[in-house]
């Protein structure tokens, strides 16, 4: 969707945003998870982007297994309803809106995310998978996974 190629960047950032980099995906994808939206005209409506723009991103969606047509019972329209895969995106427009509101958001922020639990205003932190840590980019370390080239066990 970037109109760029990152083939010779075996990163898997690189990777996605290839699929949803573009500045108009993760709004989509955002008012399709947190404001239910699945009809094209809504979403045309809410973002206020062009038709074909719009058109664009649903198709590549689909393609991209993000989202799936479907067309709800006695309704002509197709709507467009996130899948697992795209359901994934949460965490990262969770993240990006803390960022926002962190750094882009003068008068403070204009939503916040709560746990429909409790109430509770939802954050977003790194946590090391053994011992459950919350760590922060000064204790995050890299190194080489199986999807590396060269690898062993790769091909």
């Amino acid at each position: 969707m970037l109109g760029n190629r990152y083939e010779g960047q075996v990163c898997s950032a690189a990777r996605s945003l290839e699929l949803v980099g573009e500045r108009w995906s993760l709004l989509i994808v955002r008012d399709a998870l947190f404001a239910g939206i699945t009809r094209y005209s809504d979403f045309l409506r809410r973002l206020g982007l062009a038709r074909n723009i719009l058109a664009d991103r649903l198709e590549g969606f689909v393609d991209a297994g993000i989202m799936e047509r479907f067309s709800p019972e006695g309704s002509a329209y197709e709507e467009y309803r996130l899948t697992e895969k795209g359901r994934d995106l949460a965490p990262v427009i969770v993240a990006l809106t803390e960022w926002g509101d962190r750094w882009a958001a003068p008068d403070g922020p204009p939503i916040i995310y709560r746990h429909v639990g409790c109430g509770g205003e939802v954050e977003q932190h790194l946590v090391c998978a053994a011992c459950h840590v919350v760590i922060d980019h000064e204790d995050l370390g890299v190194e080489l996974g199986p999807g590396m080239p060269g690898m062993p066990g790769t091909a």
